[in-house]
């Protein structure tokens, strides 16, 4: 079990090179390096985007990487700032979760704007204080799923619950489960700041894989419900059918981006160190950072699409609906 948390945060290291007397540099030592490939620790005809001297016969994983960062600052960070200005602006009541999605926006706009931080340090200057600074960063993209556990509970109460629902319609008890969130995120962050990733591992481990199960949980209990609810009929209400696009469109960002880790951790034990260095743990932490532009996109694909309904529906044929 430490070997897997200790494995599962491994890319998010404060330095690029370990220590002569690490543990992490002896493991490497044993490896067979290609012709090509430097001596562990040593950063002497170093192509700048690998993390370790061993990965120069697999960089394909860091140029992935590198290519998510640059897709999240040229996408996500545009498309995440129009989805706070969207639901900031909105004159309409909309959905009791849009207080969750505005702050998972901030939340992943601020971290698709740190890129040329992290490009800069990781390739330029690895300075140990910007790096610390980076910790901060990506302990708050690890807690992200929290605000989107958020918007799963909302739309499992509305749908399952929908008479418990009704007596907590009240925003301000979204307000203050939205400061909880940010407290236990700041708390996470600094902690993996000021502390180091070690700090955090086990933390983060079991979080993801809770997150995950409830995200799971919830989503297939509101597809249930709603499949039930429809059994026999030819339509579906348009309050339902909308949370049930929604609920699908929650399964995807689930499935896509924190399936990977949730399903390759648990092997760790068995792979190579440049294969899980090198290929498999670069590539699903990439993955996960991909929501920062995955879940805007989709949250903002279903806006224009209700918006279009709109356009075409009369005043007078418009049903009076209650947004869950």
């Amino acid at each position: 079990m430490l070997m897997l948390v200790l494995a599962i945060t491994g890319v998010r290291t404060i330095r690029r090179t370990p220590s002569p007397s690490s543990p992490l540099l002896l493991k490497m030592s044993n490896l067979t390096l290609s012709p090509n490939a430097t001596s562990p620790g040593s950063l002497s005809g170093r192509p700048p985007w690998y993390q370790y001297d061993v990965c120069a016969v697999a960089p394909y994983g860091f140029i992935f990487y590198f290519g998510v960062k640059v897709f999240n600052l040229a996408v996500g960070f545009p498309t995440n700032m129009l989805v706070i200005w969207k639901v900031a602006t909105s004159k309409s009541e909309g959905s009791t979760s849009d207080i969750f999605i505005f702050n998972l926006a901030i939340l992943d706009a601020f971290f698709c704007l740190m890129t040329p931080i992290d490009f800069v340090n990781r390739l330029i200057l690895d300075n140990e204080q910007i790096w610390h600074f980076q910790l901060f960063y990506y302990g708050v993209k690890d807690t992200a799923p929290l605000f989107l556990t958020c918007i799963c509970l909302d739309r499992y109460v509305a749908v399952v619950h929908p008479i418990l629902f009704t007596g907590i319609r009240d925003n301000r008890i979204r307000t203050a489960v939205t400061a909880l969130v940010w407290g236990l995120i700041l708390a996470y962050a600094l902690t993996k700041s000021l502390l180091g990733v070690r700090s955090t591992t086990e933390i983060f481990s079991g979080f993801i894989l809770f997150a995950f199960a409830l995200m799971v949980f919830c989503n297939l209990s509101i597809v249930w419900v709603l499949r039930k609810s429809v059994a026999g009929k030819e339509t579906m209400n348009p309050v339902k059918k909308r949370a049930f696009k929604m609920v699908l469109i929650v399964m995807g960002i689930i499935v896509c981006n924190y399936l990977p880790p949730v399903a390759t951790m648990p092997f760790v034990a068995y792979y190579t160190f440049v294969a899980f260095r090198c290929h498999i743990s670069i590539s699903v932490f990439s993955i996960m950072d991909l929501s920062c532009s995955i879940e805007p996109l989709l949250y903002l694909s279903k806006m224009e699409k209700l918006a279009c309904c709109a356009c075409f529906q009369s005043p007078q044929k418009k049903p009076a609906e209650v947004t869950v």
